[in-house]
């Protein structure tokens, strides 16, 4: 029997003021995504309408989630508003589910318009959590500062939203669903697809799977404990860690995605992946790691605990890129950072006579660089790094780089480390965070901070601390431009340089989930002599850390006695 074409329907609305995407998209309280009426699906349209109508009917977008709650139904929204606003395809992770780094791997690889990924990171989830909306462009990478700024103004005049209630897709059916809407020549397709699949291969024309799987499975086999912390990554852990590379299955835990992972946060750093810190700690385990929610970041430990921090991490990556057959082919353009993250990367790139670009925070700064070969490995200090194979920020990635590097050098992680300390220095490196905070007491913190350092008398300042004298060299507010368009990104960070290298940064980061605001420091000092390489960060950098307190008077003004995180 012949079935009647679905309808579009168009539904009045009134536009929110609040839905200008941040950093990582818009992130919300889930209760403003699920109980607010309208709010899903008016956002949802402002980012359909931000591409240009001509670009829009018929073509392809990709769709996944890192499997949090609400996930499901605002799938089932984002399918039947893309068919109502002409998008010819949709193609959806099994399930719902596509890790961050799937997602741009897939854009790139079908030549999509672009994805719509549904995750807050590494935010709670549940239905008392976090729920965000990011999206990224058809290089595969977040959203640019000018698409972000269009979605913003659309959402800010929204009248009306199309959509097509009566079509329901089947998420847990692989294949090609078809559906004749009204009004449409063509039909709309939806295609689920195996979640890991295409990014398997890619990873395969990345790595000596040979090599790493000797590692894990030959006669002095590393033993390796690996926690998706209930997050997206446990069928890309198991596919290609376990059944592809050999690892024993019980070497991965925490592998089925929750809606509220487990009830912690899905944060891989020291504070919450205490499971794995605690596993690693028992001497028997070789390598440990852990992966945030929808995967894109990850935390390093080796035997004992050991921690990799991540700014060493890429550091450590790009003095190791000739381990790695992607790199030994295409050969190394460059490298990147954000400019929170340590210079540690800054003294490999000059060892090796390559190009550092310092960016803003935001993995978007790293796109036109890669786009225009002038950037091969980049990475931030959140836990993300990744290189120009795809346009995001790469976990598992990340994991693979680390274990080809510790079979092509027969060396644990806690040897690789120091070696690299001991050939380039070290850079002690931590980060306070001080969340939740009242955005106007947060946003005159730092204008009266920017005013304090402003003086000119401020640069030829000196602090003691103890023993510790500190001279001031310079002090900004950081400004980048683009060196591929031009564009200017201003008030990027209040940052500090002293005349040894040392750093303070201070800025306001805006991946939070809607409730109050963040001031994120960040304190750096270097240290040449090896001998002085194994001392505590915390010892090493507290009179940095007083001096950032001092000035910013961060506890008196907030009313907090410490930080919330510190990694």
């Amino acid at each position: 029997m012949e079935t009647s074409p679905i309808p579009v329907v168009t539904v009045q609305t009134a536009p929110f003021e609040d839905q200008r995407p941040g950093t990582n998209g818009l992130r919300r309280k889930t209760a403003v995504f699920e109980g607010k009426k309208n709010y899903l699906q008016n956002y949802i349209q402002s980012l359909l309408s931000s591409i240009d109508l001509r670009d829009r009917q018929g073509c392809t977008m990709v769709v996944g989630s890192d499997g949090r709650y609400f996930s499901r139904a605002a799938t089932e929204v984002i399918v039947q508003m893309a068919a109502a606003n002409g998008i010819g395809r949709l193609v959806i992770g099994h399930n719902g589910l596509l890790s961050t780094p799937a997602v741009s791997c897939i854009i790139r690889k079908i030549k999509a318009i672009g994805g719509i990924i549904l995750t807050a990171s590494h935010n709670p989830g549940g239905p008392s959590g976090d729920f965000g909306i990011k999206f990224n462009v058809a290089n595969g990478g977040p959203s640019t500062d000018t698409v972000m700024e269009r979605i913003c103004q659309v959402s800010r005049t929204l009248e009306e939203y199309a959509i097509c209630p009566d079509l329901h897709i089947d998420l847990s059916r692989l294949g090609r669903q078809e559906f004749d809407l009204e009004n449409k020549f063509k039909p709309f397709r939806v295609e689920i697809v195996d979640s890991v699949e295409v990014y398997l291969q890619l990873l395969r024309n990345i790595f000596d799977f040979s090599a790493i799987k000797s590692l894990l499975t030959g006669p002095d086999q590393l033993k390796i404990h690996i926690d998706a912390m209930n997050g997206v990554m446990g069928p890309y852990i198991r596919r290609i860690l376990c059944e592809e590379l050999g690892a024993p299955a019980n070497s991965a835990v925490n592998c089925v995605p929750l809606e509220d992972f487990g009830g912690r946060p899905p944060e891989p750093n020291l504070i919450y992946a205490t499971s794995l810190v605690e596993a690693m700690k028992g001497g028997d385990l070789g390598f440990g790691a852990a992966f945030d929610a929808d995967g894109d970041r990850y935390m390093i430990l080796g035997e004992n605990g050991f921690f990799v921090n991540p700014s060493d991490s890429v550091a450590i990556m790009a003095a190791n890129l000739s381990s790695i057959p992607y790199f030994r082919q295409l050969g190394v353009k460059g490298f990147a950072r954000s400019m929170a993250t340590s210079t540690a990367l800054d003294r490999v790139a000059k060892a090796l006579k390559l190009a550092l670009y310092e960016t803003p925070t935001g993995w978007r700064y790293f796109g036109n660089l890669m786009d225009t070969g002038r950037c091969s490995l980049c990475g931030e200090e959140s836990f993300g790094t990744g290189s120009d194979h795809i346009r995001e920020k790469d976990g598992l990635w990340s994991v693979l780089m680390w274990l080809s590097i510790m079979a092509a050098r027969k060396q644990s992680v806690e040897q690789i480390v120091k070696e690299h300390w001991a050939k380039f220095g070290r850079n002690y490196f931590c980060r306070f965070d001080y969340e939740g905070l009242e955005p106007r007491a947060a946003f005159y913190l730092m204008r009266d901070l920017e005013s304090v350092m402003s003086d000119k008398a401020f640069t030829s300042q000196k602090f003691a601390v103890g023993d510790h004298v500190y001279s001031v060299e310079r002090a900004d507010n950081f400004e980048y431009i683009d060196p591929v368009d031009g564009n200017v990104a201003r008030n990027q960070g209040l940052r500090i340089v002293f005349t040894d290298a040392s750093r303070l940064v201070f800025r306001m980061s805006g991946s939070g989930g809607g409730t109050g605001a963040t001031v994120r420091i960040y304190a750096e000092s270097f240290e040449r002599d090896p001998e002085r390489h194994n001392r505590e960060t915390q010892v090493v950098l507290g009179p940095l850390i007083a001096i950032a307190l001092k000035i910013s008077n961060v506890h008196e003004r907030t009313g907090r006695r410490g930080p919330n995180v510190i990694t």
